[in-house]
């Protein structure tokens, strides 16, 4: 089904004609149907505090520097303490750990309780069983609307390769099914 959000026509824009048209619920739902891994973002803070967030903003930024980034919501209580961290660790949930992404995913919880984890760069947590882990530390954040940008710098990683990727799609959890047909390298010829 194809869907408009806004119908405002190029001339209704320069009238000064604004888009309240716009709905934000079917985008949040178009922005769904791009499948991505989940991840568990950690950090500790200067204070000794660990902090984690559930996340599927987690992107690829740069190769040379290794550069990633991540986006923490504005309204979020740990929004000043992500930006004290030195260091964080992305932590890409296998597809078995569905229990681990609901846990860091709701806030002013007690996230740790029980969860064995080793230490990383600035101390960030690294979840066991995942699929990747990277350990990164803080380069820079960015306004991002009603967002903050993050991007770090990725110091050391891993990569589990019997592990399967946990997957959102649509408001539901999903699972990577690898098939035998290989994906070209990024970027292509076709990029320059």
């Amino acid at each position: 089904m194809y869907r408009m959000a806004s119908a405002h026509t190029d001339s209704a824009v320069k009238n000064g004609a604004c888009a309240s048209e716009f709905d934000a619920r079917a985008f949040r739902n178009a922005l769904g149907a791009f499948p991505t891994g989940v991840c568990v973002v950690t950090a500790h803070t200067p204070d000794g505090e660990d902090i984690g967030m559930t996340m599927s903003s987690f992107n690829s930024l740069s190769l040379e520097p290794p550069l990633v980034l991540f986006s923490i919501g504005r309204q979020s209580h740990s929004l000043a303490q992500w930006r004290q961290a030195e260091g964080y660790a992305i932590n890409v949930l296998a597809d078995n750990q569905k229990d681990i992404s609901g846990r860091f995913a709701r806030p002013l919880s007690n996230k740790w309780a029980a969860l064995d984890f080793d230490r990383g760069y600035a101390g960030a947590p690294l979840l066991r069983g995942v699929i990747a882990r990277f350990e990164c530390r803080s380069r820079a954040s960015h306004d991002g609307g009603d967002h903050v940008l993050f991007v770090a710098e990725v110091l050391r990683f891993r990569i589990f390769e019997n592990r399967a990727a946990l997957l959102s799609y649509k408001g539901n959890y999903g699972a990577v099914k690898p098939t035998d047909e290989p994906a070209p390298l990024w970027p292509l010829a076709i990029h320059y």
